[in-house]
């Protein structure tokens, strides 16, 4: 009875010791798993990356020892606030609507102005 070679699934070498051992070891089990991964990933990056900038531009413009400031929405715009993106949006009780980027909010006020807090 002849025994079947296996092979490593990420760099396809002949397989010794287990029968159910898929990789040859935990590099290549690694590489192998982090492209897998990769491709399901990278929208979640990108979408990251631009909360995070949208954070450091709001913590930028709360000036030191203040908890709140308002910035008009051009402000936000020159400096590449991306308004479609927010962790968490809603409505304050008043009627006015607010975006929430991480730990620091931004509530609509009148004459396109905004509120930022830190929460």
């Amino acid at each position: 009875m002849e025994i079947e070679k296996r092979f490593c699934q990420s760099c396809a070498q002949v397989l010794q010791g287990r029968i159910d051992k898929k990789f040859c070891d935990d590099g290549c089990r690694n590489n192998f798993n982090n492209h897998q991964n990769s491709v399901v990933n990278r929208e979640v990056r990108s979408v990251n990356r631009v909360l995070k900038r949208n954070r450091t531009i709001l913590i930028a413009l709360l000036l030191e020892g203040k908890k709140q400031v308002k910035v008009r929405k051009e402000s936000l715009l020159l400096e590449g606030f991306n308004f479609s993106y927010s962790t968490h949006q809603g409505v304050v009780p008043g009627g006015n609507s607010y975006q929430i980027c991480y730990d620091v909010g931004l509530i609509l006020q009148e004459n396109s102005e905004y509120l930022i807090l830190r929460t």
